[in-house]
Order: structure tokens, then sequence, then C-alpha cells
């Protein structure tokens, strides 16, 4: 994941605006008169990104709810130390390496399937479509204009997520596995910024745990789906050519404890609540299926090593009759 490349590019005084992060409730007046606090209720959160904060209007990332200011996105003293959590990735010549290199080999066989086109869309981390890969795990749509609560929601999760994987992807810059190998990727026009961006651990494994784990609150009734969709956008990286299977549960174990960092904080949680009611109200007006989820449950039911049956391939995949 180039999250952070990207970020690292911008032009911080031409993208940012800067917002009251704090709300007094009384002065030094009130304080002499003996009043020492008052009640203030909770405040949602903005659905708006420009009240939240643009870090990349090009690429729609925001602030996220750990790194809600310029300060904090830039050295992250809020987030997971990824390097403390993780234990250092597999040594060239060690057994794990070989599993490695054993799992990406195995998922090359999905090459040209339903799989590996999923597998490239699950590579876009511009604005909602990471929030949007959710959608048929979801049973709704995503959006900014019917769930703005859950849309920024994901959007916040998202920046805290990837920028958490950057202390241990600066520490081990593992190689990536398509480097020195001639191996095509699925996304060749990312491959001189991933080259750059340590492989170890993934952050869009972490990112995708991450969300399915914030979903599944949001809609325990369809946790097994959620998690489910968030184990495969991880492992997408792995059909993709771009990521070790190691890097991948590194990345779920951030996405984990980034995710356990969030419920100590106040707007995280408000939010949370209000994306809840959202999705509640949602489902109650939803009388019939919006989603064309077959494509997506065909690409999943792919897998390692097997080629796609005819069932499993789209129509336009299927040869013509005889």
């Amino acid at each position: 994941m180039a999250l952070f490349y990207y970020i690292r590019r911008i032009n911080i005084t031409r993208t940012i605006t800067w917002y009251p992060s704090f709300m007094w409730c009384g002065g030094w007046l009130l304080a002499l008169l003996g009043v020492v606090g008052c009640a203030v209720a909770p405040v949602v959160p903005s659905t708006n990104p420009e009240v939240v904060g643009e870090i990349d209007t090009t690429r729609g990332y925001v602030f996220g709810y750990l790194t809600d200011s310029i300060p904090a996105v830039l050295f992250r003293h809020h987030l997971p130390n990824s390097v403390a959590i993780l234990p250092p990735p597999p040594t060239p010549d060690s057994v794990q390496q070989r599993a490695d290199e054993a799992g990406w080999q195995s998922f090359l066989s999905l090459r040209g399937t339903p799989r590996y086109q999923l597998a490239r869309a699950d590579a876009n981390l511009v604005a909602l479509a990471p929030a949007q890969a959710f959608a048929c795990a979801l049973g709704l749509p995503i959006s900014q204009a019917h769930t703005p609560h859950l849309a920024m929601l994901l959007r916040r999760t998202l920046t805290d997520a990837g920028l958490a994987t950057y202390a241990a992807k600066y520490h081990y810059k593992r190689t990536r596995p398509f480097i020195g190998t001639g191996q095509p990727t699925c996304t060749p026009e990312e491959e001189g910024a991933l080259a750059r961006d340590g492989s170890y651990p993934s952050g869009h494994a972490a990112i995708g745990w991450a969300l399915a784990l914030v979903l599944a609150e949001v809609a325990p009734e369809r946790a097994p789906e959620l998690l489910a969709r968030g184990w495969a956008f991880g492992h997408s990286r792995v059909v993709c050519g771009v990521h070790w299977l190691s890097d991948i549960t590194a990345g779920q174990a951030v996405a984990e404890a980034t995710v356990v960092a969030l419920h100590s904080n106040t707007k995280f949680l408000a939010q949370l609540a209000a994306a809840k009611a959202e999705v509640a109200v949602a489902r109650a007006q939803t009388k019939e299926p919006v989603l064309d989820c077959a494509l997506e449950r065909a690409a999943l039911s792919m897998t390692v090593g097997s080629p796609p049956s005819r069932r499993q391939q789209s129509k336009a995949d299927q040869p013509a009759p005889p």
C-alpha cells in the first residue's frame, strides 16, 4: 500500500483547512464564579470531507480519528506502534519465507480469472472504493449520499489503519515478491510506487480487516459475510502479486490494534453509533435487493490452484455455444 507515499507528496498548505476540534464549555469568568464544569451533549462528527479535513483531495483521503491533524498524520503519535506489535518478517532462507514463496506461487494460478479481476478492484483505495467493496457483504449500498455517517466512518478508519502500518514498513523495508522475479502484478501502473513502499505489513490487509471489524459492529447480523470479505480483501494483495502471505497476517494484526485504539476515541464512538442507526433505517427501507453481487460471489468462491468452472465464469467469459 502506497497511501503514505502519496500523502507525503501533497502540498499540505494547499489541501488542508484547519477547523477547531475543541468546544469551550465556559471561560475564565465562570471558573472564577465557581463553575468547575458543564455538561455538553456528545457531538456527532461531520460527514463533510471539507469539515473533517482532506489530506489529499485528488485521492479522497481524509483525516482519521487518531490522525486528525497534520502533526498526527506526519508523526502518528496516537497510532499503535506496529514495530512493537509485530515480529520481524521471515528471513530470506527461513522455513517461513519458503512457505511465503510457495503461497505466492500458488496464487499465480488465479491470473486471468474473476478472482484476479476482483483483486485488481480491491487495489483501489481512492475515496469510497474500499468501503464500497463491502456493499455486497453488508447487503446495502454504501455512499456519501445515502449512508453519510457510515461512509465517513469507513474513510477515517481507512486512514488510521493504513498509516498504522508505516512504522514497521519503514523499519523492515521488506522487498515485495514481484521485484526481481519478472512476474507481472495486477496493477502495473503502481509498481514504481510499491517498490519504494515496504511489503511488511500489508496496508491493504490492515485497511480491509479494520473496515470488516468496524462493519461487523455496525451490522452484527452480517458479521460472517463482512469478516469473510475483509479476509478476502487482504488476500487480494497476494492474488495481485504484490505481497507475501505473512504480510497479510501482519497487516490484520495491525488492524486489530488500530480498532482497539479507535474504541477509546469519542469521535469514532459517536460516528459508529450514528452509522448503526443509519444502517438500521436503510435496511428497514430497502424492500428488494439493490446490488448485483453474482460476479463477486463467483470470484470469492474460487480456490487457489483451481481453474474457474463454467458456473464461476461470467457470461462474458463463457465460450460461445458450438
